[in-house]
């Protein structure tokens, strides 16, 4: 297939397509709009894609996938070789959603077509050899939905909005059982500790904010993922949590964490993948963000449209179900890794960031998308 006969979105339809994101988690979800704007123009056409692994319960059941393909982020040489070689000319069109070598190199492999998002630099410009047609990356002003979409508008693909947020009937039975002990109250759902330092609140501030809303009548449970410093910190967290706290960390597959996102009435989390969750979710969902990009990588609300980013650059903000909170200090964001410049130290813009403002972003969260 050539660059002249390439798919549209109603002639020449691709018969199999890989989308190739091998990045974090977050960065996996996001992709979801470019999924299924795909599996829409070309309903016949069985769509894969390919995740490092660890991401891939972010796509659990999703219904636009024939098969998620999995790596690991530093594979062993000739494992990776034979998963390369059976990658070869497999699909009629690979799309590169991350400009790294790896990634558009993996296009170049699997696709008898071959496209992706590059930066337009000298020094990246050999990448082009590899691919038939490619889209300059913008990292700075253009949200990664909206530019992960910029792939579909290269083959006359019509851009949907919306992130795919999935689960199996287990995750929900898993998140049933979680519950089935507490009262019949509005969960509030929060979700204290990201990967890295720098996207860190303090820890005086979850324990205000939960006692606040148990007062009000919420159920506090607390999210997390299995690895042990997270398990450690969220344990610590909880013993000073008001009374019928519950702590899932740990106990959840990505998919079942995203249905116990649905249950909740009110959502708090820092910029990591849970937030970028709830907010799919149409969820009142309160994003705690400090150094980073928000027009890039602010929380995409259910509903929003695809042709402008939904946020700002600078200050607090609100776009349909979520509020966006932006930490304490003048220079937020710098999009640095925190204010010792390494993804373990942390940002005197959260640290500072008190838990009235917080509160008062869950308040307004909640007057603006009230749910049952």
């Amino acid at each position: 297939m050539s660059p002249a006969a390439a798919p549209g979105a109603s002639r020449n339809p691709p018969r199999s397509v890989v989308v190739i994101v091998p990045r974090r988690i977050g960065d996996v979800l996001l992709a979801t709009p470019l999924i299924r704007s795909l599996k829409r123009a070309w309903p016949l056409a069985a769509i894969d894609a390919l995740v490092f692994e660890g991401t891939e319960g972010v796509l659990s059941a999703n219904p636009d996938l024939r098969h998620v393909l999995v790596v690991p982020q530093r594979p062993r040489v000739l494992r990776h070789l034979a998963f390369v070689a059976k990658l070869f000319r497999r699909y009629d069109l690979a799309l590169s959603l991350v400009p790294g070598d790896r990634p558009t190199c993996y296009a170049f492999v699997a696709g008898r077509l071959r496209a992706g998002l590059l930066l337009d630099t000298k020094k990246e410009h050999w990448k082009r050899r590899l691919l038939d047609r490619w889209v300059p990356f913008d990292d700075l002003n253009t949200h990664t939905v909206r530019m992960h979409l910029a792939l579909a508008a290269e083959f006359g693909v019509a851009a949907q909005g919306e992130i795919a947020v999935t689960w199996s009937d287990d995750d929900a039975a898993r998140v049933d059982h979680l519950l089935a002990n507490t009262p019949a109250r509005p969960i509030a759902l929060l979700h204290p500790y990201p990967k890295f330092n720098y996207k860190m609140w303090h820890r005086r501030g979850w324990i205000e904010i939960a006692q606040r809303l148990a007062a009000h009548g919420q159920t506090i449970v607390l999210s997390g993922g299995g690895e042990n410093a997270e398990l450690d910190y969220v344990a610590d967290l909880a013993r000073d949590m008001p009374e019928g706290t519950v702590n899932a960390a740990g106990k959840l597959t990505l998919g079942a964490s995203a249905c116990l996102a649905s249950r909740a009435r009110v959502y708090v989390g820092p910029d990591t993948a849970m937030t970028h969750i709830a907010a799919a979710l149409g969820v009142p969902t309160v994003a705690l963000f400090g150094p980073s990009n928000t027009v890039k990588w602010g929380p995409w609300p259910r509903g929003h449209a695809v042709e402008s980013n939904p946020w700002r650059r600078c200050g607090s903000q609100q776009v349909k179900n979520v509020m966006l909170v932006q930490g304490a200090t003048a220079c937020a964001p710098c999009m640095l890794e925190g204010c010792g410049r390494n993804i373990e130290s942390f940002s005197d813009c959260l640290q500072h960031l008190p838990a009235s403002r917080v509160m008062a972003a869950i308040d307004k969260a909640l007057e603006v998308a009230p749910r049952g």
